[in-house]
């Protein structure tokens, strides 16, 4: 995710300005670009290596630019859209947004892997040493864990049970042992499912040992990794845990998304708050008190969703494709800002 400047220096002088320059003008103009652009060098040793004010470099710097003799090219890697990252960083106010090209199947594909791939990449550059990375339940969450190859010393805690038990190896806890096997720092899965049957055996297993030593970890997390469902078969684990009767009953409350077992409308106010009693999971108050929340989600099916998240302040930063992101920038009214962390539900 390193992007590149390339500094190209012309002799030629049909840039925007009808006023051609002369070949000693042109030729002066190109070295000073050249020890600038490319050497590095400051004005003021500019100026003295050729024997004129440094106010002078300065306008043959700025004639350089309007004439074209210097064109700036920033290189990002090809399946990085600048443009688009940037556009939608402004509109939700996040502090960090990367959106990467989508792939022919993206309509069908929800979360395409490469999203977890460049997330790793962006967690390499958030995570500091001593921090503690809190990682939820989610398949994108689970594509970033393996794609990972660099983290500074940093303790890593599960934030959600896990979709089903018998898959935990191969989802959220094999997720955080490789987060801290690359880290090197301690780790604290969860074995347990995110869903209960009932609030009495949620409390029950939140006392116990392991995950109670896990919980206590999630009020001194500083960067979280999240993922989004929209409320729909395949697209939300949490709409797959319950019965049709349940479904149909948070449906009716106007449930538009879904993150880390809670609830939201398209508003991104947070509805059906009784189904957190059931679940082993993080507070929605402690995500919002964390500094760093990077979301993971992308796909046409997924956009609504992503929107919604987006608006309860619960997120600084996100992870997406070209195909939501599009949504995205056209979606209702302008959006406060996502570093606005206030709760949109009030006190």
């Amino acid at each position: 995710m390193n992007s590149s400047e390339e500094i190209a220096v012309s002799g030629m002088s049909a840039g925007r300005s009808a006023v051609r320059m002369g070949p000693a003008e042109l030729v002066q103009a190109a070295a000073m670009a050249r020890r600038f652009y490319l050497e590095g060098k400051s004005k003021i040793q500019i100026a003295e290596e050729f024997g004129v004010s440094r106010f002078k470099v300065a306008r043959v710097l700025e004639t350089a630019l309007e004439r074209d003799l210097v064109r700036i090219e920033i290189r990002v890697p090809a399946e990085l859209d600048a443009e688009r990252s940037d556009a939608l960083r402004a509109r939700y106010g996040l502090r960090h947004a990367v959106v990467v090209e989508s792939p022919a199947e993206a309509e069908e594909t929800p979360d395409p892997e490469n999203l977890g791939e460049v997330a790793a990449d962006l967690l390499g550059e958030l995570v500091n040493e001593g921090d503690v990375l809190g990682l939820a339940w989610g398949r994108s969450t689970i594509h970033m864990a393996a794609a990972l190859d660099r983290l500074p010393p940093c303790t890593v805690v599960q934030l959600t049970g896990v979709y089903d038990a018998g898959t935990a190896e191969r989802g959220s806890v094999e997720a955080v042992r490789r987060a801290a096997q690359v880290s090197g720092g301690d780790a604290h899965p969860i074995y347990a499912p995110m869903l209960l049957p009932d609030a009495a055996t949620a409390v029950a297993l939140r006392n116990q040992t392991g995950i109670a030593r896990a919980f206590e970890y999630f009020d001194k997390v500083t960067v979280a990794c999240v993922s989004i469902g929209s409320w729909e078969p395949g697209i939300s684990t949490v709409h797959d845990m319950l019965s049709d009767e349940e479904r149909a009953h948070y449906a009716s409350l106007g449930v538009a998304a879904e993150m880390s077992a809670h609830l939201f409308d398209s508003e991104g106010r947070r509805v059906g708050r009784d189904l957190g009693e059931r679940c082993i999971t993080v507070k929605a108050d402690q995500l919002r008190r964390i500094p760093e929340v990077v979301a993971i989600a992308g796909g046409q099916r997924k956009a609504a969703a992503i929107d919604a998240v987006l608006r309860s302040g619960l997120v600084t930063s996100l992870v997406t494709d070209t195909s939501a992101a599009d949504y995205l920038m056209t979606a209702g009214p302008t959006p406060r800002s996502a570093l606005n962390r206030a709760d949109p539900d009030g006190p």
